[in-house]
């Protein structure tokens, strides 16, 4: 694990759960490394990164530390024989992510970015609905994902930098535009933004967005995402997919949720991460191919620029500017 705070946290929970062995907690604070490895029987702490990629027996890494840090780690962990599943953003840039591309290419081993919102139990059974030709040929995606602050710094964490996550577009965008590029099945061409500070003007970067993404086959996906909800941990999620020929629907509420004092887990997104920590060992054994490629991680991460850009700017911004900065 090449990374050591919450989001390793829930990386280790899960692929302990999946059955993995694992062999080392890195972070650069040795006391957060001690603490995650503490949970997991035979994990060792290091804050030395050479320690991880000498290591003979451990044949993958998850890359999830700070998002500037995966594009290096990924590449190091490439260089020395590794498989590497990292956390989305997997780069600030295309020409950074098409040097991890190469890397594993010249390193023959798998790379695949993290994208959980595929293995959630209702997104999956929409993909496959659509895929069978239940619709016909999918034309619009409207997703709309509200959610209550999620982050463990408050106000004040590093997601909420743009100099550290690239921006609320980038950090977080990238799940529902990778999901576009999935169930819309096409490459996205142009993107315009807008953005709200919802709880405060002075923030950072906005906590609400809205995303309209054109596809080069013609289909349309519009993405509201918000972590405005009041209650830290709430989730509001509702997704349609409309087809030629019909329309596929999800939404929060039609789940049977327990209810009690603390937000319960929606039956439609839960285990998502332990699907995907089993579906990660599969890959990386040789015993399946990875459902996320790579194009389609580098087409998302692109919409994701473009949609950054457009936010900071004010206009639509066309792929072939970021391609053209790339």
């Amino acid at each position: 694990m090449l990374g050591s705070g919450d989001i390793a946290r829930e990386h280790v929970r899960a692929f302990r759960r999946a059955g993995a062995r694992l062999s080392w907690a890195y972070g650069t604070d040795a006391q957060r490394a001690a603490d995650l490895a503490a949970g997991s029987a035979g994990m060792r702490p290091t804050t030395s990164l050479t320690d991880v990629l000498r290591d003979v027996d451990t044949t993958g890494v998850v890359v999830c530390g700070r998002s500037q840090t995966h594009r290096d780690r990924t590449i190091a962990a490439l260089d020395a024989g590794k498989h590497v599943l990292v956390e989305k953003p997997p780069a600030a840039s295309l020409a950074e992510f098409d040097r991890m591309i190469a890397a594993a290419e010249s390193a023959g081993r798998r790379l695949f970015v993290g994208q959980t919102v595929r293995f959630q139990p209702a997104v999956t059974a929409m993909a496959a609905r659509a895929e069978s030709g239940a619709i016909g040929t999918p034309r619009v995606l409207h997703l709309s994902w509200y959610v209550g602050h999620v982050w463990p710094g408050a106000w004040r964490s590093w997601q909420l930098d743009p100099a550290s996550s690239g921006g609320h577009i980038l950090h977080n965008g990238m799940h529902p535009i990778d999901l576009a590029v999935w169930l819309l099945r096409g490459t996205p061409v142009r993107v315009f933004a807008r953005g709200w500070c919802t709880h405060a003007p002075q923030m950072p970067t906005p906590d609400s967005f809205q995303l309209t993404v054109e596809f080069d086959n013609g289909a349309l996906a519009l993405i509201e995402v918000s972590y405005a909800l009041a209650q830290r941990g709430a989730a509001v999620r509702r997704s349609v997919l409309i087809g030629t020929e019909g329309t596929l629907r999800h939404h929060t509420d039609d789940d049977d949720v327990p209810s009690g004092p603390e937000p319960a887990a929606f039956p439609s997104v839960s285990y998502a991460l332990v699907h995907e920590a089993q579906h990660a060992l599969d890959v990386f054994a040789g015993r399946a191919e990875p459902l996320i490629t790579l194009a389609q991680s580098r087409a998302a991460l692109a919409a994701a620029l473009a949609g950054q850009r457009s936010l900071e700017q004010g206009r639509p911004v066309e792929i072939s500017e970021v391609e053209q900065h790339a």
